[in-house]
């Protein structure tokens, strides 16, 4: 949801670019769940790793790996304009943000009593912003909110692409 701007941004393999290394991005602060197994006595679910402050910081660390290591990979892949370090990093820091915000953000719209608060504005505001409104094990709500952004992202792409650069939205 948080990566449908960049079809109003571009209308090209960059929007695509940019949807799916947000969605990918977007799985980042589950990392906490890797985490626990190693620290069970310092890491917890929706710890730290579900703040601005560490989808920022991890938005950095990726969007610098990804310009330095796949700029020019990613010029070639995009084809229609001269893509330079920094607006690689730019566009990835963006996508990387928009992926992990929106997964904190569902996290707090599912954030059930049984499970650990979620502190997405530690470490400025200490305290829970859960909102608990549907169940996070809910697979029809989970397929439907999925599908529904497809159909969003396709729709969108479909209308603001100009019916010449259309072939350009495969990623292949």
């Amino acid at each position: 949801m948080f990566a449908l701007p960049a079809w109003l941004r571009w209308n090209d393999r960059r929007s695509v670019g940019f949807v799916i290394l947000a969605v990918v991005a977007s799985l980042i602060p589950d990392i906490d769940l890797w985490l626990v197994a190693a620290f069970p006595n310092q890491v917890h679910h929706h710890g730290v790793t579900h703040t601005v402050l560490f989808v920022t910081s991890a938005s950095v660390v990726g969007a610098a790996i990804v310009a330095g290591v796949f700029t020019d990979q990613l010029d070639e892949w995009v084809g229609t304009e001269r893509l330079d370090r920094r607006q690689v990093f730019l566009s990835s820091f963006l996508a990387f943000f928009a992926g992990g915000l929106s997964h904190v953000f569902a996290d707090m719209l599912s954030a059930p009593d049984i499970s650990t608060p979620i502190e997405p504005l530690w470490p400025l505001v200490d305290g829970s912003w859960g909102i608990d409104l549907v169940w996070y094990n809910n697979w029809w709500i989970n397929f439907g909110f999925f599908a529904a952004m497809v159909v969003a992202h396709v729709v969108a792409a479909y209308a603001l692409t100009p019916p010449e650069r259309r072939r350009r939205l495969s990623p292949f």
